[in-house]
């Protein structure tokens, strides 16, 4: 039987593709703050902000392509069950051909019913405007989980987490809850590993091993140990 390797990623592991962080210096907040187009409050204050926002983030996302970090999670496949549960909400992982991807704070290309939740549908190109509607006649929106909403997928992330023989937790702050708590769900046992140049010291990496380096170096040496 398959060892199950859990990977859990965070914006780090897309900034090396040319995907700009929330929290960088430089990053995509520091020209709207997170009410005007991450909040339900400022989809019903300005729907057009927030449309802007994701409309040019699916923009810069056409021009952005997977790093060797999300390929060399592919390569794990041939010897493990891999599952990867990812922060981000592009679609680099898929389209480096990672099999298994749950993502946890919605999909950047998807888009789906303001009266249905459960009616998403893929976006044809990158924009979404006002008027653009659902088959039952409401406005589309993006298909991203919100500050102040409910994580849907927290459950299955959780579940999947303690069947982890292998954790790997790659570019993340693990300051953003309730996807940073997915680390405590993971069996006593197992090994685990956080790859982060930034990794801050706190008591949670006393039961990890801590690689500060960047993903697109890191994770390609580390799945070729796994390998070996």
């Amino acid at each position: 039987m398959q060892q199950r390797i859990m990977v859990l990623t965070g914006a780090g592991m897309s900034a090396e593709s040319g995907i700009k962080t929330f929290r960088d210096n430089d990053g995509l907040w520091n020209n709207y703050r997170v009410e005007e187009v991450a909040t339900p409050e400022a989809w019903a204050a300005n729907m057009e902000i927030v449309l802007e926002f994701y409309n040019q983030r699916r923009k810069q996302l056409l021009e952005c392509s997977p790093n060797p970090a999300h390929f060399a999670l592919v390569q794990l496949e041939d010897k493990y069950d891999v599952r990867i549960i990812t922060q981000n909400v592009d679609d680099l992982h898929e389209r480096a051909g990672s099999s298994n991807v749950l993502h946890l704070h919605g999909e950047l290309k998807k888009v789906r019913s303001t009266a249905d939740p459960q009616l998403v549908f893929e976006l044809d190109g990158w924009e979404l405007k006002a008027g653009d509607t659902c088959p039952k006649g409401s406005q589309l929106r993006p298909h991203i989980v919100w500050f102040g909403e409910a994580v849907p997928n927290i459950t299955v992330a959780s579940e999947i987490a303690a069947t982890a023989d292998i954790l790997i937790v790659i570019g993340t702050s693990m300051q953003v809850y309730p996807a940073a708590g997915l680390v405590h769900y993971a069996p006593h046992e197992s090994t685990k590993y956080y790859i982060d140049p930034a990794a801050a010291d706190n008591s949670m990496l006393a039961k990890l091993t801590v690689i500060r380096e960047k993903a697109g170096k890191a994770v390609p040496e580390l799945v070729e140990i796994l390998l070996s």
